[in-house]
């Protein structure tokens, strides 16, 4: 039994400790060319966060790398890993300036197409907002849920497939929905 446990423990040391190699040679790669990386990406897309994310994923790859191969040696790792993070850093700006140019011309379509409104207006606006939102929070469930539905365009059959109601009692119930809310809505004016 003794000789079967030294056996069976020389065997697993065996098996780990070119596990363990790769894992010190692994992080000796990481200690010598972290600040590199990390500062090759930093001048490259401007944002500390995003080149840290870039030269972790770098690193991971690189891992997985060493993974395939199980060993550590023979790859040019600095090499390697720069030609990677200056392909991630050149994806992340692509993507961000893609990204940038969808919003600005989103954001000038709703410019172009919003009335334009005073800040007085905005703020009443906002103001009516919270009041129907505290209504629909004060009423039946149900009866919330049928006017947010038909407000949000759904039809009367769309609705009903929702809530599993009949559609011919969408209308009736859509009626009494409309009608409490009118009456929560006045009373909630004449609480303030």
């Amino acid at each position: 039994m003794i000789g079967s446990m030294k056996r069976l423990k020389s065997e697993s040391a065996e098996k780990t400790a070119p596990n363990e190699a790769r894992s010190f040679e692994f992080e000796r790669l990481f200690m010598e060319h972290w600040a590199s990386v990390y500062r090759v990406l930093h001048r490259l897309v401007g944002d500390p966060a995003e080149a840290e994310d870039l030269a972790l994923e770098a690193f991971m790859r690189l891992y997985r790398e060493t993974e395939k191969e199980k060993r550590t040696d023979g790859i040019n790792a600095g090499g390697w890993l720069y030609r990677v993070a200056t392909r991630l850093g050149l994806h992340s700006i692509r993507s961000w300036k893609r990204r940038e140019h969808y919003e600005l011309t989103a954001g000038r379509y709703a410019l172009e197409e919003s009335e334009q409104a005073s800040p007085a207006e905005i703020l009443a606006q906002q103001e009516e907002r919270g009041q129907v939102r505290l209504v629909l929070s004060r009423m039946n469930e149900r009866q919330s849920q049928i006017l947010i539905l038909r407000h949000s365009g759904l039809s009367y059959k769309e609705i009903a497939e929702t809530l599993n109601l009949e559609p011919g009692s969408i209308g009736p119930l859509l009626v009494r929905a409309e009608r409490e809310f009118e009456k929560q809505y006045r009373a909630l004016a004449q609480e303030e």
